[in-house]
């Protein structure tokens, strides 16, 4: 790669953000506006929610039960091993469960998406598209963007259900706890403040793999290798936006509920 001053440097990225800021701004307008291509949005569902299914549910899954054993050994000092159902469910439904669901759909998704366009730029499928009267954003990215962050909130509940049920698991068959007892404190354990932050999460986290990966899909040039570099850039740039949002509405939610 060749070197570049400092000023070059800050322009291209600048432009770069632009560019996405443009597109994004453009694939939001277009869901308020005709035509519509519902079957692609369907598609996309059925590729993001349905093909991550096994991923999130033995991510979510492992997850509480880690988070269950090493929270007890933690709790064990202070004589509190019985409020480990009430850590699982907090920890799991307000951080972990959203941004561990917005990391795994990520790095498949967001690659699948920037590849599957990249591939479609460098073979001039998208200059096609134009020339038969079809706009690539309306008819690739929008339902993309639909389809991520619908799918991705239920994955994300899906997640802290398995998170809170490993939990479970450790905590009767290893821990000797009451399962009813562990129940009770994890539902007992969420307020109202509480949930709401974890599945506005998914929200910020689906537009960003949508977004990032189409954009970098679009802006592919260099052929084969440059649909490579995409693909990476993708899971890279997403997957460090969605934990710089995750902090700035974990700071807004702590602002607005008070924890």
């Amino acid at each position: 790669m060749p070197l570049q001053s400092p000023e070059v440097y800050i322009k291209k990225n600048i432009a770069a953000v632009q560019e996405y800021s443009i597109l994004a701004g453009t694939a939001i307008a277009d869901i308020f506006t005709p035509p519509h291509y519902w079957a692609d949005v369907f598609t996309q569902m059925d590729s993001i929610g349905v093909g991550s299914m096994p991923i999130i549910v033995l991510t979510g899954f492992f997850t509480g039960c880690v988070l269950a054993l090493q929270s007890a050994t933690a709790l064990t000092e202070f004589g509190a091993i019985s409020m480990t159902g009430s850590l699982v469910s907090l920890s799991m439904v307000k951080e972990l469960g959203p941004v561990l669901t917005g990391l795994m759909v990520s790095g498949r998704n967001a690659a699948g998406m920037a590849s599957e366009i990249g591939s479609m730029k460098v073979t001039e499928q998208l200059d096609a598209m134009r020339a038969l009267g079809t706009d690539p954003v309306r008819k690739l990215v929008t339902p993309r963007i639909m389809a991520t962050i619908f799918m991705l909130f239920f994955l994300t509940i899906i997640a802290d259900a398995l998170g809170i049920a490993g939990g479970a698991l450790m905590s009767v068959s290893l821990l000797g706890l009451n399962a009813n007892t562990y129940l009770h404190d994890s539902y007992r354990g969420l307020v109202h403040g509480d949930i709401v932050q974890g599945l506005t999460k998914p929200l910020f986290s689906g537009f960003i793999i949508s977004t990032v990966g189409c954009y970098f899909g679009m802006k592919t040039t260099g052929g084969t290798q440059g649909v490579g570099r995409a693909t990476t850039q993708a899971v890279v740039v997403s997957s460090v936006a969605i934990i710089i949002v995750d902090l700035l509405v974990t700071r807004a939610m702590i602002g607005i509920f008070g924890s």
